[in-house]
């Protein structure tokens, strides 16, 4: 096992800070809050939301389970359907989605499962399952295909994507609130 050095140089772009920052303010200002559970960004998402001033007011907290017993163990995601469908798949991020949602107090969670850098035989590197789910809201799914281009870019554009996808949750669960 060696040491990445370019996971170690991980400098965020600012325009994902700043969208971090935005979508926060956008929850606060809802009254909502946000849980994370991440596999292969390995928390980066959760550090992320909580290097943001006043993040404690939207972000309830993070969930790291990296490994297939983490996934069991924290967020409720059974071993058989680990055992049936592979750590990364759209079972298990839909199952991790709501086992943070179900394990925490926050109103909409977020799941991260795939391969950062090169994976075992027959798994496609930069593959990347990702579920939104929120209170009274179908859970949603994205699937994305990076490619072999090295953890640290594949962490930055997981965060990209995490935080488009509870932004499209965010603003479905206000305006559910609103009508409601």
């Amino acid at each position: 096992m060696g040491l990445d050095a370019e996971a170690l140089e991980l400098s965020l772009p600012n325009a994902v800070t700043r969208a971090a920052a935005s979508l926060l303010k956008a929850a606060q200002v809802a009254g909502l809050s946000i849980a994370t559970a991440e596999s292969c960004t390995g928390g980066l998402l959760a550090s992320l939301l909580t290097d943001i001033e006043g993040a404690s007011d939207a972000f309830e907290r993070g969930f790291i389970a990296y490994s297939k017993q983490a996934k069991c163990d924290l967020l409720g995601v059974s071993h058989s359907m680990i055992d049936n469908c592979g750590a990364v798949s759209e079972p298990v991020a839909r199952a991790m989605a709501q086992g943070a949602l179900a394990r925490s107090n926050a109103s909409l969670a977020i799941a991260i499962t795939g391969f950062a850098g090169p994976a075992g035989p027959g798994d496609e590197p930069g593959l990347v399952h990702f579920a939104c789910a929120a209170q009274e809201i179908a859970i949603r799914h994205r699937v994305e295909h990076f490619g072999d281009i090295g953890r640290g870019p594949t962490r930055i554009a997981c965060l990209r994507v995490a935080l488009e996808m509870l932004g499209d949750v965010l603003a479905a669960a206000k305006g559910r609130s609103r009508a409601a």
